[in-house]
């Protein structure tokens, strides 16, 4: 991965994060890492625990940021949630998964946020 698309993938992320918490999302955590893989955001909302991708684009090359969570991608989310639900102890409960896509497609960011855009 080149420098200017991890550098695009952290902005992505950061403006993410704003826009969550202007949602009322609290964070839990960031980058969360197991030698499954990672999830880019864990928060709370409404009662809910969300594992939030994140998938930022700067040009239409490869379609809209959000289509790129396929199946594959949510089935390696799914076992990193189920590593975490395990590894915190947490009880059974509200738990969903959460795709922000964010372009630049205009020149400035555009947010798209797809709650409970894929179960277990």
């Amino acid at each position: 991965m080149t420098t200017e698309r991890i550098a695009l993938g952290k902005q992505g992320e950061e403006i993410a994060l704003k826009y969550l918490k202007k949602k009322a999302y609290k964070i839990i955590e960031r980058n969360y890492r197991s030698r499954l893989g990672e999830i880019d955001i864990i928060a709370s909302h409404k009662g809910a625990t969300v594992f939030i991708e994140v998938k930022t684009r700067g040009n239409t090359d490869f379609g809209l940021p959000q289509e790129s969570v396929d199946e594959r991608k949510q089935q390696h989310m799914a076992r990193v949630a189920l590593n975490y639900i395990r590894h915190k102890g947490l009880p059974d409960g509200n738990f969903r998964f959460d795709v922000v896509g964010i372009d630049f497609f205009s020149g400035r960011p555009e947010i798209t946020l797809i709650k409970d855009a894929f179960q277990l």
